[in-house]
């Protein structure tokens, strides 16, 4: 559950500066119409940071990806190899949500 959330999560970021690229890209079309060198500069200037930020994001997207894996997989092998702790744990969290819930 915790990692159905965490991926959602990741996935609307991912998707929100997907957006602000893609926004972007379109302003620096829409900007094409201006004239001279240095519009042409900073047209030039703009894409190329444009690329850069596309390069990043797919590699934060698949670092985070694995990472996110990584986790999820340790977290199951330790459920499984240590099953009743795993319930102790998520009693005693249970018991501290239910305490702090009944207090508002």
């Amino acid at each position: 559950m915790a990692s159905i959330k965490a991926k959602t999560a990741q996935e609307v970021l991912m998707n929100d500066f997907q957006t602000l690229v893609s926004d972007t890209e379109r302003l620096l079309e829409h900007t094409a119409t201006l004239a001279g060198d240095q519009a042409d500069e900073l047209r030039s200037q703009i894409h190329d940071s444009l690329l850069r930020a596309r390069e990043t994001l797919k590699l934060t997207e698949d670092s985070l990806r694995e990472r996110g894996k990584a986790a999820v997989t340790a977290t199951e092998d330790y459920v499984q190899a240590n099953p009743w702790q795993s319930v102790g744990i998520a009693a005693g969290v249970g018991f501290l949500i239910g305490l702090l819930a009944t207090r508002r």
